[in-house]
Formats: C-alpha cells, structure tokens, sequence
C-alpha cells in the first residue's frame, strides 16, 4: 500500500494523534499479502535435521496465533560465546528475514565449535503477513525493547535472551530501508502523533547503524567492507547524513540504542550493529539483498572471534 507523500494520510484528524478508534481504521485496512506459516516456519521446519528450534512465544492479535521461533546451535556449549542474529523485527523488511535463514542454511555450519548460534529470524509475523512495520496495535516493536515493553513482538525476545546476557558476543539485527518508508510509514507514524510528515528521503545502497554508546567503528568498517563485494554502500547526502544522521564513517551512522528502545541494545554484547538493505534500488535485487544480510552476519562473526 503506498500514497502520494504530500496527500493527508487516510486515517486521522492532521494535528491529532490517533485514538482507539483510529487505530482499529488503520488495522481494518491491513490485509494478509503473504504467509509466514508457508514462508518462514517452512523453512525453519526444512533446518530442524541439522539445528535445534525453540518456541518462544506466540503472536495472537484475535485474528490467528503465530509461533515465534529462534534456531539454535546444536552443539551449543556452555564455554563458547554467544551469536545474536535477529530479522523481521519490521515485517515488511523481507531480507532481513530471509537473509537469517540464508546464513543458517549456508554457513551457520561453518562457525561449529567457534561460537554458539542463536538466530530469530522473524519478530513479527503479524506484520511480516501485511508487509508492515508496525504491530496490530500499531506500535513499532524497534522502538519498545524496554522494561514493560507495549510490544508483544519486543517482550518475546527480551524474555528469551535474558537468560543469556553477559555471554552474547555479537548481536546483529537486520533490517531494510525501502521506498514505502516515505509513501507509507513515515506518513502514517506523522499521522499516529499528530505531527506533520516531513519527508526524509531514502538512501540508495547498504548501511549500517552502530550503538552510539558502543560504536566499535572497526566492527562496522569490517562489515560494509564484507557487504560492499554484493551490493553497493549508501553515500551521504548533501548534509553528510543519512536518514537525518550524521555519517561517521563511510556507509555507518549511529543511534542510542538504549534510548530508542532498539532491537540491536537488548543485550550487553561487545559487537553490535543494525543492519540496512535497499531493496528498491535498480542496482540491487532481491538475492543481492538476501546475500548482503548473510555475508554481513558472516563478517560480523569473523570481525568478532578475530578480536576477542
């Protein structure tokens, strides 16, 4: 679903934040378009020989429960450090999903005896079937990894790596950054607040977001080196920002990840970073997209175990 950036958004009073009843409009106009069951537990299921698979959770909006799964390390050992991999924390960033379980079943095996995997690959199947960023509630889940978490989606995963913190070495979190950012999410997320949508643009080609509390700039600079052979980097625009923040190094900003309640800030790991693919660009395709998200989990770990 898209619309002309300068229209008023379809739902809501312009100036007035959404209430209840303007929240159930927006929902009624959310329409299944995919199926995680065929399109993401299948593949799971397809990696059950070779990897364990934990339930953590369901995903129940009224309308169809989801069950929420992570693949793990067979051979997990309690002396090696811990790999957080974790996509569709947006539903509609579809190589964020895919490229997870393209790095389980290609090269998952490759780090046996190195480091223990732990790989979410889809948050929010709710919105990963409507192709959406938001939750039924509309609630983004990558503004709410807090204590009390709105988001269903977010207290999932806080619960289920909880247990681990203070052994997580890497967490990686993949995103994408697509055109309906502008035509309908940064729309709808003016019209949700009561504020007026100013657009932003959208940056052609890969880049990172790194912790601002945290940045490890080595770390980045190894993954957009590694990402850069599939698919190109994001340049900055004209006031040297991306998406409105300043670019630090090439293809890398920074956000506080704690502040914005961000998937990538759940844990205390050393090695931290988000992710983000273009996928609308005419320069890159879907497969380049996929294979940029596992090679950037691929030079995530190997950055990693080499500087431990």
């Amino acid at each position: 679903m898209t619309m002309n950036a300068q229209a008023p958004y379809p739902v809501g009073t312009p100036g007035q934040p959404w209430g209840e009843a303007e929240k159930a409009a927006w929902r009624s106009r959310q329409v299944v378009r995919r199926r995680y069951a065929d399109e993401v537990v299948a593949a799971i299921d397809a990696l059950r020989g070779r990897f364990d698979v934990v339930d953590y959770g369901r995903i129940d909006y009224g309308d169809g429960a989801h069950p929420l799964l992570a693949i793990r390390s067979r051979d997990w050992r309690d002396d090696l450090p811990i790999v957080l991999v974790t996509g569709g924390v947006h539903g509609y960033e579809t190589s964020g999903v895919h490229g997870a379980l393209r790095f389980v079943a290609g090269h998952a095996a490759d780090y046996t005896g190195q480091v223990n995997l732990l790989v979410a690959p889809c948050l929010s199947p709710w919105a990963y079937e409507r192709i959406h960023r938001w939750n039924a509630h509309a609630i983004d889940p990558n503004r709410s990894f807090r204590a009390d978490s709105p988001a269903q989606e977010s207290a999932a995963l806080m619960r289920l790596v909880e247990p681990l913190r203070g052994k997580i070495l890497v967490h990686i979190d993949l995103h994408e950054t697509t055109d309906s950012d502008e035509s309908e999410f940064r729309p709808a997320l003016a019209s949700r607040d009561g504020k007026p949508f100013e657009p932003e643009g959208i940056p052609d080609g890969f880049y990172l977001c790194a912790d601002a509390a945290n940045p490890q700039p080595e770390f980045q600079q190894a993954i957009i080196a590694a990402v850069a052979k599939v698919t190109h980097i994001a340049p900055a625009d004209e006031k040297g920002e991306i998406i409105g923040s300043p670019v630090v190094a090439p293809g890398v900003i920074e956000y506080d990840y704690r502040r914005f309640g961000l998937c990538a800030g759940v844990t205390d790991a050393r090695y931290t970073t988000t992710t983000e693919v273009y996928p609308d660009s005419p320069r890159a395709t879907p497969e380049q997209c996929n294979e940029a998200q596992s090679m950037a989990v691929r030079a995530a770990i190997d950055f990693a175990l080499a500087h431990r």
